[in-house]
């Protein structure tokens, strides 16, 4: 019972080393103690129960471990993607999590071959193709982004919107975010659109220039298809 554990171990130690290198959120430890962990229960689920088999109506199901293992980790996996300014962090690393799930699953179920095979996978996936995905991502086009700033409370997000359609953009995200109070009690926001189209950016930016109550609006490459982030929105 000891060799599947240990190869566990190996196995979940190589995934969680790679982890710990790119100082991401779950590292050695975690990755580790996850593998492990579901090569324990997946034993325990082949070997543990072995004294029931013999008493009349006693049906076992050893895949029920292994369905409530995969139900399991995404809690954790959960509680590593994050979002901050409109940036989704984590989910490649809750998806390694995932994975070293699956390793221990397997290496517990006696699939070492598949065991390894998976922790190869991972190594290809998040070393080898991470080149390709920038080249990618440097000859997309990059979605525009207008940054407004207005007097709250007058329809301006309206008419705005409605310039955005006219200039033939489709809105695709919305961002707004009120500010303090100003010395004649009006309010002053701030919006971020990311839009979708081919219009004149530019001069739709000129155009809500000079739209009553927007008190300025420029524009801006969006931040989350920056193509050398190593952990943007899908790592």
């Amino acid at each position: 019972m000891l060799p599947p554990v240990l190869l566990a171990l190996l196995l979940t130690t190589a995934i969680g080393l790679e982890r710990e290198a790119g100082a991401k959120s779950a590292g050695l430890r975690t990755h580790v103690l996850v593998g492990v962990g579901a090569a324990v229960f997946m034993v325990i689920s082949k070997y543990g129960f072995a004294d029931l088999l013999t008493t009349e109506h006693v049906a076992l199901d050893p895949s029920r471990i292994a369905a409530q293992i995969v139900s399991g980790i995404g809690f954790i996996g959960a509680g590593l993607i994050f979002v901050r300014q409109d940036v989704v962090r984590g989910l490649t690393t809750a998806a390694t999590i995932w994975l070293a799930a699956a390793v221990g699953t397997a290496c517990g179920a006696g699939l070492a071959p598949l065991a390894v095979l998976a922790t190869a996978a991972h190594f290809l996936v998040t070393r080898g193709l991470q080149p390709v995905a920038r080249v990618v991502r440097r000859h997309r086009r990059r979605p525009p982004v207008l940054r407004i700033r207005y007097d709250d409370g007058h329809g301006v997000l309206r008419r705005v919107l409605e310039r955005c359609t006219a200039a033939g953009f489709s809105v695709a995200g919305v961002s707004v975010h009120r500010g303090s109070f100003t010395d004649d009690g009006g309010r002053v926001a701030a919006l971020t659109l990311r839009l979708d189209g081919r219009g004149d950016l530019n001069g739709l930016a000129a155009a809500l220039s000079e739209t009553d109550g927007v008190r300025s609006a420029q524009t801006r490459v969006d931040p989350t298809e920056d193509p050398d982030d190593p952990d943007r929105a899908d790592d």
